[in-house]
Parts: structure tokens; C-alpha cells; sequence
């Protein structure tokens, strides 16, 4: 049975939409033209893929079945297009988020590297779909849910995080901190805390029942809005260089050490050339930085992170 790729573009949009209508538009296409498309493919297939009701679009059993393969073939038949027509494009690769900058990362690993185009993906379901849809070759990101097939990942560090505190905060002039001490402050987060799942099992993890949630605008604005309120407070990589801040102190966290687990995604069928060099680079800087190194006694990482990190050392061990 040969399939109509345009067909098979036509069905994974409107699954992905659940309308018509945005997913014809995305296609640049009538919305009759969708949805002849899409009848074509289910009468090659013998099965209804998508049904349309009074309650909208909604995915068959068999839609459901075949929605994740033909997400695959549709990468793959990409990729088989720029191995022809891309060959000397750049890698696109997304540094994912300002807080946490992956970027400090990458530029470590892959100085002088002049093939790189860089993005900047919202959070790990923006990085999945980008990396399905071929809009990007490679992503930074916190996998803490399994990915869908054809993605894979391979964790590269493990990034201590310190206390950003207001400075008539009660904790602001302690050498250090310890994250349960943290708990009848207010933790301010860039967004929607079920979104953040670091920061939401951090604060689970020690008992810390206040957030305040706001935007992630960059870094000053990170530091404006906890100059707001002496109870906030918020999670920054330890190596991140502040700026000055007359309202802001910057604290260790100790017993244990909160570990931010970075990842880098690809596609697991094959990709762009600079994608070997790129996981190479990256797991010979680790072992020289020993970024992968963790004490279960000593650090804190969530329980997936803990899992990754402990399967990738026994690995190199």
C-alpha cells in the first residue's frame, strides 16, 4: 500500500489542530482541499481516522493508532529531502528558556562552530513538536516524561541551582541554605506552576505551599519582580552571572544540592551531520567538567532525573 504524503500531512495537522479549519491554514490550503485529503487516505486505509461532531474533531481508535507512524514517516521523508537539497545548512538546534541557559552549554562545546542556527524553544512540549515536525535537528530541554517514538535523548549536565532571594528576605545574608528552610517563603515562578515540573516537585519535595507565578521575560525582569516582596524567592543556575541587584542576594543550597538536569534531544532516525560531533563534544566536555557527577546523599534531583543519572553513570562505569 503506498501512501500520499500529502494525504498523510493533511490527517497529522488536523489530529494535532483538532480543527479544521487552523490546521488548513497551517497547511496553506482550502479547507475542502483538507478534507479530501484526508477522505482519500481513509478510503486507501479502510478506516475512519478522524470524526467531526457537534463537539469538534476527535481522533478514531484507529486515528489514534496510526496518528504517532505517520508523524515518523513524515520525518523520515523530510530528512530524505534535505539529505539532497540541505547538505551545508546549519544544525538548528533550540536553547531552551532564559532562566536556565543551556546556551552557557553549548557555547563551552561548540566554539568556532560556524554551522549552527539557534532557537528558542517555550518548554518541552514546543521542543517535542518542533523536533516531529522537522522545524528543528537538535533541542536542550528537561525530559520528564517519556517522549514519543522516534526522539531520544541523552542527559549532558547536571546543574547545581542557588536561592535568588530579596534582600530583607530572613535568609538573605546566610552563607548558605537548606531548601526546607525555604518553606514559608513565597517561590517565585516564570509561569504556570503545573507547567515547571522542576520547580513544582521542588516545591513539593520541601514543603513549600506559596508561589507567586508570573512571565518569563529574561533575567532582569526575573529580579525586578522578586524585588517586589521580601518573601520571594526563586531557583538560578549557580554558575549564572547576576547582574547587580541592590534588592537581590544570591545563596547557596545545601543539604542537599538541587540538580537542574539538561538533556539534549534529537531524532533518533538520523539527522544532520553536525549531530555526532555535537553529542560527542558534549560528553567529552562532561567527563572533563564532571557535569554528570552527583552524591544521592549530597544532591536532590526528581526521581525520573535521579533514574537518567544514575543509568548514565553506571553506563560509563
Amino acid at each position: 500500500m503506498d501512501l500520499d504524503l500529502a494525504q498523510v500531512r493533511a490527517f497529522v495537522q488536523a489530529a494535532e489542530e483538532l480543527h479544521f479549519g487552523h490546521a488548513a491554514e497551517e497547511l496553506s490550503i482550502s479547507q475542502q482541499a483538507l478534507s479530501k485529503r484526508i477522505a482519500r487516505l481513509e478510503s486507501t486505509l479502510g478506516r475512519r481516522l478522524l470524526d467531526r461532531g457537534g463537539h469538534g474533531v476527535r481522533l478514531t481508535e484507529a486515528g489514534q493508532r496510526f496518528l504517532e507512524p505517520a508523524r515518523q514517516a513524515l520525518a523520515a521523508a523530510d530528512l530524505a529531502v534535505a539529505a539532497v537539497l540541505d547538505t551545508h545548512r546549519p544544525l538548528r538546534i533550540d536553547v531552551w528558556g532564559h532562566l536556565y541557559a543551556p546556551m552557557r552549554t553549548l557555547t563551552q562545546v561548540a566554539t568556532g562552530e560556524p554551522r549552527m542556527e539557534l532557537g528558542h524553544g517555550r518548554d518541552l512540549p514546543s521542543v517535542i513538536t518542533a523536533l516531529l515536525h522537522g522545524d528543528i535537528d537538535a533541542a536542550f530541554g528537561r525530559v520528564h516524561a517519556p517522549l514519543p517514538a522516534g526522539l531520544t535523548h541523552r542527559l549532558v549536565r547536571l546543574e547545581p541551582v542557588d536561592a535568588i532571594l530579596h534582600a530583607d528576605h530572613p535568609l538573605a545574608n546566610a552563607p548558605a541554605i537548606r531548601p526546607a528552610q525555604l518553606r514559608d517563603g513565597v517561590l517565585w515562578i516564570p509561569g504556570a506552576l503545573h507547567r515547571l515540573d522542576f520547580l513544582h516537585r521542588f516545591a513539593t519535595a520541601f514543603g513549600i505551599h506559596e508561589h507567586a507565578e508570573g512571565t518569563n521575560l529574561g533575567l532582569d525582569r526575573l529580579l525586578a519582580d522578586l524585588a517586589v516582596d521580601p518573601r520571594r524567592f526563586s531557583l538560578l543556575p549557580a554558575d549564572l552571572p547576576l547582574p547587580p541587584h541592590p534588592a537581590i542576594r544570591s545563596v547557596p543550597l545545601i543539604d542537599p544540592t538541587p540538580l537542574y538536569a539538561w538533556s539534549l534531544l534529537w531524532r533518533g532516525n538520523g539527522g544532520h551531520p553536525l549531530l555526532d560531533t555535537l553529542t560527542s563534544a558534549f560528553v567529552t566536555e562532561a567527563e572533563r567538567n564532571r557535569w554528570l557527577e552527583h552524591d544521592p546523599a549530597r544532591d536532590w534531583l526528581p526521581e525520573r532525573d535521579s533514574t537518567d543519572a544514575s543509568a548514565l553513570t553506571g553506563a560509563a562505569g
